[in-house]
C-alpha cells in the first residue's frame, strides 16, 4: 500500500493549489451547498488547512493510514473542531461530512494523470478518504449529544425553581416528568434554597407533573426524606384524583407525608404551621 500512498502524497504536493481550486468549485457546486451558513474566503481557509493536514498525516504514516494513530492528530483535531463549528451553525450531518467527501472527484481527477496503476491507488485514496468522512460525521455527532445533553441539564435547572413564598416556607412546583437525573437536581436545588432561607416547610406542587407511577412515588420520597434531613417538613400538594387512585393501587404509603389536592391548600396548612392567617382588609364602603 506504501507504493500507492507514495503517489497519493506526490499528488497532494505537486499539485496542491489546482487540486484546492478544483475541490473549493466542487463543494460550492454541491447540491443544497450553505453559501448563507459559510462564505468561499472561509471555506477555502479550512480546505487548505485540511490539505496540509492530509499532506502531514500521509507522510508520517504512509503505510497503514491509521486515523488514530498520532500521526494523525493534527487532522483529527481539525476534523473535531471543523464538526462542532459546522454543528453549532446549524449545518446537518451530511452537509458537514460533503467537506470531505466532495474531495473524492478532484483527488480520483488528478491520481488518474499522474499514475498509470490507476485501480490500487484509488482504491487506497478511496480508503483514505472514506475514513476521513466517517470521522467527521462521528464527530459531528458527537458535538450534537453534547449539545443536547447541555440544553437537557439547562432545561433542568429552569425548571426546577424553588420559590420563597413567606420566611420559613419555600415551594417546588415540578412540571414534566421525573426521572433519577431530574431527582437529584430537585434534591439539590430544594436542600440548597432550605438551607439558604431557613425554611422550616417545603411545598412541593406535582400539579405539573402529568403520571405518577412507583418510580415517580418513591423520587418524591427521596425528596421528601432529604428535606427531613435539613429540618422541614414537606407538603405534596396537587394530588388529583386519578394520581390518588394510582398510588392506592400501587400499594405506596405515603401516610407519613402530607398531600393536598391543590397548592392553595398546602399554602393553607403552611399558614397555619407557621402561624400566619390571611384577613381580607375591609375596604371603605365594607366600613
Amino acid at each position: 500500500m506504501s507504493g500507492e500512498v507514495s503517489v497519493i502524497e506526490g499528488v497532494l504536493r505537486e499539485q496542491r493549489e489546482t487540486l484546492l481550486a478544483a475541490w473549493v468549485q466542487a463543494q460550492l457546486a454541491a447540491p443544497g451547498v450553505r453559501t448563507d451558513l459559510i462564505s468561499e474566503s472561509e471555506l477555502r481557509v479550512e480546505s487548505e488547512r485540511f490539505l496540509t493536514a492530509l499532506v502531514e498525516g500521509v507522510t508520517n504514516d504512509p503505510g497503514s493510514a491509521d486515523l488514530m494513530s498520532p500521526h494523525w492528530d493534527t487532522i483529527r483535531d481539525q476534523l473535531t473542531a471543523l464538526s462542532r463549528s459546522r454543528a453549532t451553525r446549524g449545518f446537518s450531518p451530511t452537509e458537514t461530512a460533503t467537506f470531505v467527501f466532495s474531495l473524492k472527484k478532484p483527488l480520483f481527477e488528478a491520481l488518474t494523470e499522474a499514475d498509470g496503476d490507476t485501480a490500487a491507488t484509488i482504491w487506497s485514496a478511496t480508503q483514505l478518504i472514506d475514513s476521513l468522512g466517517l470521522y467527521t460525521a462521528d464527530a459531528y455527532l458527537r458535538t450534537r449529544e453534547e449539545v443536547i445533553r447541555r440544553q437537557q441539564d439547562e432545561l433542568i435547572e429552569l425548571s426546577t425553581p424553588v420559590v420563597k413564598l413567606w420566611q420559613g416556607v419555600v415551594a417546588l412546583p415540578l412540571i414534566g416528568t421525573l426521572d433519577s437525573a431530574r431527582t437529584q437536581v430537585v434534591m439539590e436545588s430544594l436542600l440548597q434554597r432550605i438551607v439558604e432561607t431557613d425554611s422550616a416547610i417545603a411545598i412541593i406542587d406535582i400539579t405539573g407533573v402529568p403520571t405518577v407511577d412507583t418510580m415517580v412515588a418513591q423520587h418524591l420520597l427521596k425528596a421528601v426524606t432529604a428535606a427531613r434531613l435539613m429540618g422541614a417538613d414537606c407538603i405534596i400538594s396537587g394530588i388529583r384524583p386519578l394520581i390518588a387512585q394510582t398510588i392506592v393501587h400501587l400499594g405506596l404509603d405515603l401516610s407519613e407525608v402530607t398531600t393536598k389536592s391543590s397548592l392553595a391548600d398546602a399554602v393553607t396548612v403552611a399558614l397555619e404551621r407557621t402561624g400566619h392567617q390571611i384577613v381580607r382588609r375591609k375596604t371603605p364602603a365594607a366600613e
